[in-house]
């Protein structure tokens, strides 16, 4: 997304209500990867009579597997199934998107979700300088694949600087994996 930078969309596998518990736990397998997100997209069919349900049997999920924490955008999905609904953006007190109707088998409202994330995720960024020693090249790497290096240089003493920017909900989950690092930042 050109606002935000590179950004990578993964769809997991839908939640299921009333599966037999061997298979709620190999779902719950394939959804680990779910907490490494920044901005969860939780897609509700809206047309559905249990859409109340569904929404809380995700949620239960979501805390079953330790992601009920990650910022999430609700989309409204078949609204072109209900009666007079257009495409629109609920925010919170803050003006903050929250929930986005629309119809993926029409693309009515496709924009306004554009939009949503686009706001979500250009959100507050943090911008760090830190000071890594030699055996720290794990850490660096991490950084590299998080795409969050804006500049590096050599110190005389064999450490390495970075010069560091990402969202500041990825530096928080980096920080909460990895509690050495608040020690390198200069």
């Amino acid at each position: 997304m050109a606002d935000v930078g590179e950004t990578v969309l993964a769809d997991t596998v839908g939640f299921i209500r009333h599966l037999p518990h061997d298979l709620v736990a190999a779902f719950k397998a394939t959804l680990q990867e779910t907490r490494q997100a920044t901005l969860l997209l939780h897609v509700v069919d809206a047309a559905d009579v249990r859409v109340q349900e569904n929404i809380e049997a995700v949620n239960t999920v979501l805390e079953e597997i330790d992601a009920h924490e990650i910022p999430t955008l609700m989309v409204m999905n078949k609204i072109d199934m209900l009666d007079n609904f257009e495409p629109r953006i609920d925010r919170d007190e803050e003006n903050k998107p929250i929930r986005v109707w629309l119809s993926a088998q029409t693309g009515v409202g496709i924009p306004q979700l554009f939009q949503a994330l686009t706001e979500r995720l250009s959100g507050e960024v943090a911008q760090r300088t830190l000071r890594l020693p030699p055996q720290e090249g794990r850490l660096r790497s991490r950084f590299y694949q998080l795409q969050a290096i804006e500049k590096e240089w050599m110190e005389e003493d064999g450490s390495v600087s970075l010069q560091v920017r990402m969202p500041i909900v990825d530096w928080r989950r980096l920080c909460k994996q990895e509690p050495a690092l608040i020690e390198y930042v200069i």
